[in-house]
């Protein structure tokens, strides 16, 4: 059985074809995202610190100071980002820059997702059977890796 895809290059931009389900939950997630962003603290929260790596491992004063002087632009770029994803939902038809925006959320998403649930590269979806909403966010985890997949390599072919 092939998957028809859910992102398709097309003359004048790209072809979204998400169905209802997918889009109502991934309505949901850039308001989540942006409430870890304006709230969270990346020295005490790892999920926002792999947003926000260190320049600078081996030097704490150099790291604030690059922080300080890259966070408030990184955290703008992403909360535009987010805005894009979210204005254009419903969209049939996107631009590559609005599909630019939805990879960059995504892929937002899956880090924070990730380092909540602790994947590693072997993770398997047996390993959060044991715990209903960490097996439900593994599934957003490898839905939103597909989807990420799926529009790289969208933007890179021909």
């Amino acid at each position: 059985m092939t998957l028809r895809p859910r992102v398709r290059r097309a003359k004048g931009g790209f072809d979204l074809r998400i169905s209802s389900p997918e889009l109502e939950v991934l309505r949901s997630l850039p308001g989540q995202l942006r409430a870890l962003l304006a709230d969270g603290d990346p020295a005490g929260d790892p999920a926002l610190g792999r947003l926000y790596p260190s320049a600078y491992l081996d030097d704490p004063g150099a790291a604030r100071e690059f922080d300080r002087l890259t966070r408030d632009e990184l955290t703008e770029q992403r909360l535009a980002n987010l805005d894009t994803m979210e204005r254009t939902l419903d969209a049939r038809r996107v631009n590559e820059e609005e599909l630019a925006a939805w990879l960059a959320s995504i892929n937002d998403l899956r880090l924070v997702l990730g380092v909540r649930l602790a994947v590693t590269e072997e993770s398997e979806p047996q390993d959060f059977e044991a715990d209903e909403v960490a097996e439900a966010s593994y599934a957003l985890y490898v839905y939103l890796s597909g989807l990420a997949e799926e529009i790289v390599e969208t933007l890179s072919g021909p």
